[in-house]
């Protein structure tokens, strides 16, 4: 099924498909026709059954995961595919379509991925249960970004980089959506970053914020002490995971450019605790660069106590941050060159940014990708970089192209690495 995502990426490879069931069915009854075959209205209604479920998922891919704003329609309609299974396998066993009882060996190729797929499900449902969590603090940040912080369920241990999978049972007792962790391993409590674009994500923040005594607060994120909260009246929560991601292996290069679009920094987020911490030292790695690249202002408050930690606790320069903010224009650009003088006299001066409020200084524009993986490759030689990229794919063929590029004209080895939602 993950092909038939990639294939269905447009309305023609969806009329394709639709158009491809229709001709397979009327074939098949020509043939049926020829043969003097007869074919009753039981296993010609499976047949139609099975392709109008398929017209209705491949269709709701199209329409709602390109725009990722309907995702509970998707959901459900996603697991119509498992009624398809059901009926393959029924249908498979009607004596019309294979008289002989060895010919019936549909059950075969049916039950066994049915079958491993009900097993997930249920392990899924016993480890969400044993990873039930308390919400210790939630706070609504500019951008439509909710942060939740939980408790850390005992037992629960998961490298810099991964995911979970989170289910509100007041909301749907089915649903289950992937978030990356923005805590450290070595923190005593479980946090992560939703941006509130799609409905279920809009649902959730929803529910959080009508529970009752629930501590919701507009403001900056930080990651320091956590209050005393009361929990009473607040939606449960289930927790299933860590699962792996391209960004947990981030301990094997010598140094790591870090690039995050938007809400795509939430992975890295956890990378910089860790590494700010100190309590799992590597010995390769030297130096971590994250270039956050957003286009609201705003969004930089989200993680404003990582920033300031990071500006006052490494002493030893390991950690570089760059950010960039795409809705101003370039930094030369007359049309921004009393900002940028603005902005850089104050932060020389009183050293935190006038946009984000960070110590970090904030840069207009994108950056120039190439200018950043020479500088990083004169300033590292004889390396290996790991570059680990998340959002979209529009920045990824860059990035991809970049590190394979001055892989071979630099004595640096960069290997590129994805992870887009």
């Amino acid at each position: 099924m993950e092909v038939a995502t990639e294939i269905v990426g447009n309305r023609k490879a969806c009329a394709v498909i639709e158009r491809g069931t229709d001709c397979f069915a009327a074939a098949l009854l020509i043939k049926l026709s020829r043969e003097k075959v007869t074919v009753h209205s039981t296993e010609l209604s499976w047949l139609m059954a099975e392709m109008d479920i398929f017209h209705v998922e491949f269709g709701s891919r199209q329409r709602f995961v390109s725009h990722r704003k309907r995702f509970n329609a998707f959901w459900y309609s996603y697991h119509l595919l498992g009624v398809v299974y059901i009926l393959l396998l029924i249908h498979g066993t009607f004596p019309y379509f294979a008289h002989n009882w060895y010919r019936k060996t549909t059950w075969m190729y049916i039950s066994i991925p049915l079958l491993l797929y009900i097993v997930e499900r249920s392990v899924r449902a016993c480890r969400s249960n044993h990873y039930a969590v308390r919400i210790l603090k939630v706070s609504a940040l500019p951008g439509n970004v909710c942060s939740i912080i939980m408790s850390k369920p005992q037992g629960f241990k998961y490298r810099s980089g991964q995911y979970i999978f989170l289910q509100c049972p007041t909301i749907s007792p089915f649903e289950w959506h992937p978030f990356s962790i923005t805590s450290a391993p070595g923190d005593d409590y479980l946090s992560v970053h939703i941006r509130t674009v799609g409905d279920q994500t809009q649902e959730l923040k929803k529910a959080l914020a009508e529970g009752k005594d629930l501590s919701c607060i507009v403001g900056r994120a930080k990651f320091t002490l956590l209050g005393r909260v009361n929990h009473t009246g607040q939606p449960k929560l289930l927790v299933d995971g860590p699962y792996g991601a391209p960004a947990q292996d981030y301990r094997n290069y010598d140094v790591l450019l870090l690039v995050g679009l938007g809400i795509g920094a939430t992975p890295f987020i956890s990378i910089l605790r860790d590494l700010l911490s100190g309590k799992r030292k590597s010995q390769r790695l030297s130096s971590a660069h994250f270039y956050w690249v957003t286009g609201e202002s705003g969004s930089f408050e989200c993680f404003k106590g990582v920033m300031d930690e990071v500006a006052e606790m490494d002493h030893k320069g390991q950690i570089e941050l760059h950010n960039y903010l795409t809705s101003v224009y370039e930094e030369g650009d007359p049309r921004s060159t009393l900002l940028t003088m603005v902005e850089a006299l104050n932060h020389a001066k009183h050293g935190f940014d006038i946009l984000s409020g960070t110590r970090v200084r904030t840069h207009f524009g994108r950056p120039n990708w190439r200018e950043v993986f020479i500088k990083v490759a004169s300033n590292h030689p004889y390396t290996t970089g790991g570059v680990f990229y998340c959002r979209m794919l529009v920045l990824a063929k860059e990035l991809k192209k970049l590190s394979h590029e001055l892989r071979h004209r630099t004595s640096t080895r960069f290997e590129f690495h994805e992870e887009l939602f």
